[in-house]
């Protein structure tokens, strides 16, 4: 009988060995550059004017520059979506929440900071279309230099055949990089002479404007402002190192997100966000933590809405994920669940002591952002936009002092208990 337990226990070893060994040559493959935000250049190139036009059969996209840029398209579907890249321009177009009406093949189009160095234009299609000609006009009269992009109805197969077909349509895709977690509680254990890592990620941003509600200021706004405070709040305690995901307004796949907490090592991840709904009189604010299982369907329903960021964004989703380590990151994530339902559990009386909550704040549901194994993660959705009291205090500074000043308790409760377990 021991025997069979030494054997059983070698394999064990073993198997874990490989795994580790198999995911540290992955991960030294892996892009692991972090996120540096630098500031908007003034200097950059201007987008003054991005429209659409119907010739014929043909639909036509013209964007107005202040210079002649170099540009890239590809072509995505599951959604079709037309693709564009460009330099990381400024976009001044008047009257735009950084979206646009579709017209012919074009249902609707939307514009942004996809990451540094990047700007990224994306047409959501009614069908496959083919992209017959793009080429940019020199400037002509009161004209400025304008990149012409036309399209035509296509078929599913020849839109497919389109993916694949030139190397220079091509961008590089943001994959998320899965790797071994690090030992269990390691990540809520005080390193030697140092800070907790806490990340506070401002949900949306760039391409990404997340819901307009009912004031009319997009949701990757009002939660980068709720986020930046947040994190000056925590910065105030000598003893925690904050860190944002992003502090602009720039686009963050969702897997990236999760990479940059883990690859900062950090003690506890804090997305904020700001819901919708459809009736105008539900309000207040709700904590979800990691489930596969939603704890309803509206739960059920945000999650979907929320992972569907980076296809917003005009990223193929199809080479996502490496399957080696999923047993060891679901051991992993389960502990860590635990915690995030503890800091949870000590978050939620600080935020109903300062604004309203919704019923039931506590819930469940598989969003991608909260899928780190190793670091306890909460989403906060902060209120409704569609409420527009809840929109106004969103969006004002007494409100976001309110929520930070309830993160900042929770924090500091959360740790004062691990403290007292010895972590």
């Amino acid at each position: 009988m021991k025997m069979v337990q030494m054997s059983f226990k070698f394999k064990a070893i073993r198997f874990f060995t490989i795994c580790l060994a198999i995911v540290v040559v992955l991960g030294a493959l892996s892009n692991t550059a972090g996120n540096h935000a630098v500031a908007a250049n003034s200097n950059s190139p201007v987008i003054s004017d991005i429209r659409l036009g119907i010739n014929g059969d043909t639909t036509r996209l013209v964007i107005d520059m202040s210079e002649k840029l170099s540009y890239s398209y590809l072509t995505l579907d599951d959604p079709y979506r037309i693709v564009i890249d460009l330099p990381e321009v400024n976009f001044d177009i008047e009257g735009s929440d950084h979206a646009g009406d579709g017209k012919g093949i074009v249902e609707q189009y939307r514009f942004g900071l996809f990451r540094a160095g990047t700007s990224r234009v994306v047409l959501d299609l009614a069908e496959p279309a083919s992209v017959e000609r793009m080429f940019i006009l020199p400037p002509n009269g009161n004209s400025k230099h304008r990149l012409v992009l036309d399209l035509k109805t296509s078929t599913a197969t020849a839109f497919k055949a389109a993916m694949t077909a030139a190397p220079s349509r091509q961008v590089v895709n943001q994959t998320t990089t899965r790797s071994v977690p690090r030992t269990p509680n390691a990540r809520i254990r005080p390193r030697d002479n140092d800070k907790r890592i806490i990340i506070v990620d401002a949900g949306h941003g760039g391409i990404d404007p997340g819901n307009l509600g009912s004031i009319g200021v997009p949701e990757k706004t009002i939660v980068l402002k709720i986020a930046r405070s947040i994190r000056d709040k925590l910065a105030q305690n000598p003893d925690y190192d904050v860190r944002m995901t992003r502090d602009r307004d720039i686009f963050i796949p969702l897997g990236e997100r999760v990479n940059i907490a883990r690859r900062a090592e950090a003690d506890l991840f804090i997305s904020v966000h700001a819901d919708s709904f459809r009736q105008s009189s539900v309000r207040g604010g709700t904590v979800y933590t990691l489930s596969e299982s939603s704890s309803d369907r509206e739960a059920e329903l945000l999650a979907q809405k929320e992972n569907r960021s980076d296809l917003i964004a005009g990223i193929d989703l199809r080479n996502e994920t490496d399957e080696v380590t999923s047993i060891l990151i679901d051991l992993a994530r389960r502990e860590t669940m635990n915690y995030s339902a503890r800091f949870t559990n000590l978050l939620l009386p600080e935020l109903s002591s300062q604004i309203r909550m919704r019923r039931n704040s506590h819930r469940f549901a598989a969003f991608e952002v909260l899928k780190a194994p190793d670091v306890p993660s909460v989403l906060l959705e902060a209120g409704y936009l569609t409420n527009r009291d809840d929109a106004r205090n969103l969006n004002s500074a007494a409100g976001r002092r309110k929520i930070s000043k309830a993160v900042q308790r929770g924090v500091d409760a959360y740790f004062a208990t691990l403290k007292a377990e010895g972590y």
